[in-house]
């Protein structure tokens, strides 16, 4: 799908139909089915030794992208780090990096987690430094994924019900005052209750997604046949490659693709379930949620049931460095299952 929906872009920028498709494949598919290989045979129990220090090399890396002559801007947002053709997105590896230190942590901590002081309140401000960070960039997207699968790893350590509801409360607070804030986002907001608010403008995005979704019927234009790839639709191989799928392969065979993640999400919580010990179960629980949590949430901001936000598909949208480290966090999940009981 990435040859076919980068291919007038790919021609466009490089003089070539194929470049995202290589350079996908040899620094994304290639080289993340190494790193899977290499993950799935390492104990997953020797993370926990990596935990704190992989945590802050990641939240060294997101400080990184402020720095000039270091850190990549683009749009107004600073994301990246690197030069030239490379680049890498540090929230890509933190999605990781964070899920395995609150594993660790509230993994040792058992019967604290239900605390208000020694569990409640230590999470919450590990989760607002990260958060911080993250807004600072901004990337909300990638925010929402990681505070999600967060939550759940707390659910799942033990924490209080009534402990979530108030971390609900204050997302729902945090996330209203960063629209009211930001008027690119109040925009989004605006579009996703009213999704024909100008649709050359404000609207332009979720219009042009719609229209690629519904012009596939139920078959689909074809392979290779989208016409909203033809400069109609942003991110047209990143964050909008769901809406060429649809265009393409029409709403039966995306129905399929919704069930191949939805299939992802309960064999990665059976191998939680299953797992022989509470770190297990919370890092099968936190990556499976990260990766489903994502996919899910891509889906339905192009389909206009949820305010539109840039995240990429998991494992299928272009992005090298996203998708060796997803590979790595189903090759950490696949030894996992090698190991349940």
């Amino acid at each position: 799908m990435i040859g076919s929906a980068s291919s007038v872009l790919s021609y466009e920028r490089f003089g070539s139909n194929s470049y995202y498709l290589r350079h996908q494949f040899f620094f994304g598919a290639l080289l993340g089915f190494i790193a899977w290989l290499i993950f799935a045979k390492i104990d997953y129990h020797k993370w926990q030794k990596w935990a704190f220090l992989a945590l802050i090399i990641s939240l060294i890396l997101l400080v990184l992208v402020f720095i000039p002559g270091i850190g990549l801007g683009f749009k107004g947002a600073r994301r990246w780090i690197g030069a030239g053709h490379f680049s890498f997105q540090p929230t890509e590896l933190l999605k990781l990096t964070f899920v395995i230190y609150l594993a660790t942590w509230l993994s040792g901590k058992r019967e604290q987690v239900s605390h208000f002081q020694y569990g409640f309140l230590p999470f919450l401000t590990i989760l607002g430094v990260v958060s911080f960070l993250i807004v600072l960039q901004p990337d909300i997207g990638t925010l929402s994924i990681i505070l999600l699968s967060s939550v759940i790893v707390f659910y799942l350590a033990g924490a209080r019900l009534h402990h979530l509801a108030m971390i609900g409360g204050i997302l729902v607070l945090t996330f209203w005052l960063l629209i009211v804030i930001a008027p690119y986002r109040m925009d989004r907001f605006v579009v996703f209750r009213n999704p024909e608010t100008d649709p050359q403008g404000i609207g332009y995005h979720l219009n042009q997604a719609l229209i690629a979704e519904g012009s596939g019927g139920l078959w689909g234009l074809g392979f290779g046949q989208s016409r909203q790839k033809y400069s109609y639709l942003p991110e047209v191989a990143g964050d909008s490659i769901f809406a060429v799928i649809c265009e393409e392969l029409g709403f039966l065979r995306v129905s399929f693709l919704v069930f191949i993640f939805s299939f992802l999400a309960y064999q990665g919580f059976k191998i939680a379930r299953a797992s022989p010990d509470s770190f297990g179960r919370l890092l099968a629980g936190g990556i499976t949620s990260w990766l489903c949590f994502q996919a899910f949430i891509n889906i339905l901001a192009l389909s206009g049931l949820i305010p539109l936000t840039g995240v990429p598909l998991p494992l299928i949208s272009y992005g090298g460095s996203a998708m060796v480290i997803s590979l790595i966090a189903v090759g950490i999940l696949t030894n996992i299952s090698k190991q349940t009981v």
